[in-house]
């Protein structure tokens, strides 16, 4: 379950909704083993979608923080390179939002 894609993601969390579904299908009428089947197959779903959740939380938080030091570190080794942008970004959003 270390995949992190979106789509494995996804089929998780489908997962999750269909085995809920049946688990209020089965309720409506009926108790007994063929519950406790669903139930548990509802309840590993979820512990499957919370660790891909988990996984996926975590690498985007390790992403977020070396795209933030490559930043410090392009800012530190370009200063002035860094402010032309800055400013050119700041020059076209400015175009951008006075067209409206």
């Amino acid at each position: 379950m270390n995949d992190l894609s979106g789509d494995n993601l996804v089929t998780t969390l489908r997962t999750v909704v269909s085995d809920a579904e049946a688990m209020v299908r089965a309720t409506a009428g009926q108790a007994g083993e063929k519950l406790g089947e669903v139930r548990a197959r509802a309840e590993d779903s979820l512990r499957s979608a919370r660790i891909a959740l988990r996984d996926a939380e975590a690498a985007m938080v390790d992403r977020t923080k070396q795209a933030a030091r490559l930043t410090d570190d392009f800012v530190h080794d370009r200063p002035w390179t860094a402010v032309g942008i800055g400013a050119a970004v700041g020059m076209i959003v400015g175009l951008l939002i006075s067209r409206r």
